[in-house]
């Protein structure tokens, strides 16, 4: 049996999980230039960074309690400058349940060489939430992008609690309800939700995130592009807009076009609703198809962003045949699952995505999947 080619194709088909599609509306033409070819010193360049960290705070409803800082290396330079300059304080519990989660775990433990509880659960799944210490320090990914599964809520976190929590949050800001009383500390990149340019990082602080960083001296030597303190001070001008590096302004001017058009039309609660219509319609094809399914079961914590799918009796090399089909037809790029996840497909439904598109694509999995399968047949 072979799938009929199907008459439409997505208008849009970038599903990538990051670097994720554009805005709708992107047109790199309308992007403003007036900061380009200056310095990043200069009074126009500083005031477009404080304009990006100003729009960023609007739209996640930030309290002024909490600063935001762009920094170098992405989500993964944003996440390491926290954990090098404020973990060793007091005992340090992470949570693993994907790729990225297994990286902290790694860098805390081999690198940093703190004695860290490890808690992990495997791809699909959460680990027992309630029976976390937060007597310790607590790391955990937000949106595990690589697996599909999501923490529900911030409810587990106490008010009360005597260490900080850390909250890798790269493909959940712009998409979720986060009770930022319960984050001290939370990191993500551009190149996600709002389908910005890599390379920078945004790290957002709480007052006890600060004061840990005041109080607390590291006993290992910190890279000029990890310090944010001088003088036992926090240096206020890194969320000022007055970055450590050299920033790219191209790639804060790809930002603020991104932000400024979430805010117009209509801030977190649009793209929230964006993100949410688009994860149902894919939950509507999966629904459909018997071949297809969840790799999260549980739809209280799967992620509306990052949608990772079983495919049934697929191996590595079939989700391998089934993207690169799709991918030569431009029906939909970069649909694999993650390298190190268990072999499936993975479709962002971030709010840069049309749901139009996302409906599109059923036709589509049933054409590459009845072509892949009888090419394995075949051979």
């Amino acid at each position: 049996m072979t799938a009929p080619f199907p008459a439409t194709k997505p208008t849009r088909p970038f599903f990538s999980s990051g670097p994720c599609a554009k805005p709708p509306v992107y047109d790199l033409a309308k992007l403003a230039t007036q900061s380009l070819g200056r310095s990043h010193r200069a009074k126009i360049g500083k005031n477009r960074l404080a304009y990006c960290i100003e729009l960023m705070r609007e739209i996640l409803g930030l309290p002024d309690t909490h600063r935001i800082g762009l920094v170098p290396g992405s989500d993964t330079g944003a996440f390491e400058m926290a954990m090098w300059t404020m973990l060793g304080a007091r005992e340090v519990t992470a949570l693993a349940w994907e790729s990225f989660g297994e990286g902290w775990v790694t860098d805390v433990v081999k690198q940093l060489k703190l004695d860290a509880t490890v808690m992990r659960a495997d791809y699909g799944q959460l680990p027992d939430l309630d029976k976390v210490d937060w007597s310790s320090d607590v790391l955990f990914t937000w949106n595990g992008t690589t697996s599909g599964v999501r923490v529900p809520d911030a409810e587990w976190i106490p008010a009360d609690r005597e260490g900080l929590s850390f909250a890798d949050a790269t493909s959940a800001v712009f998409a979720y309800d986060i009770d930022w009383s319960k984050i001290d500390v939370a990191t993500f990149s551009w190149q996600k939700v709002l389908g910005g340019e890599g390379g920078h990082g945004v790290l957002i602080l709480g007052p006890r995130a600060v004061e840990r960083l005041e109080n607390f001296t590291p006993d290992r030597p910190l890279p000029k592009v990890f310090r944010l303190v001088s003088k036992g001070k926090l240096a206020e001008g890194v969320f000022k807009g007055e970055t450590i590096n050299t920033p790219s302004m191209l790639a804060v001017e790809d930002a603020i076009f991104a932000l400024e058009w979430a805010k117009d039309i209509g801030g977190l609660e649009a793209l929230q609703h964006r993100c949410t219509a688009n994860a149902n319609a894919l939950d509507k094809i999966v629904a459909e198809r018997d071949w297809l399914g969840h790799l999260a079961v549980d739809k209280g914590t799967r992620s509306k962003t990052s949608v990772c799918l079983t495919v049934e009796g697929a191996d590595a090399d079939f989700i391998k045949k089934f993207a690169a089909l799709l991918e030569k037809e431009d029906a939909a790029y970069d649909i694999a699952g993650y390298r190190d996840a268990p072999a499936g497909l993975r479709i962002w439904c971030g709010a840069t995505v049309n749901v139009e598109d996302i409906e599109a694509l059923g036709p589509w999995l049933d054409y590459a999947y009845e072509t892949v399968k009888a090419q394995t047949v075949s051979a």
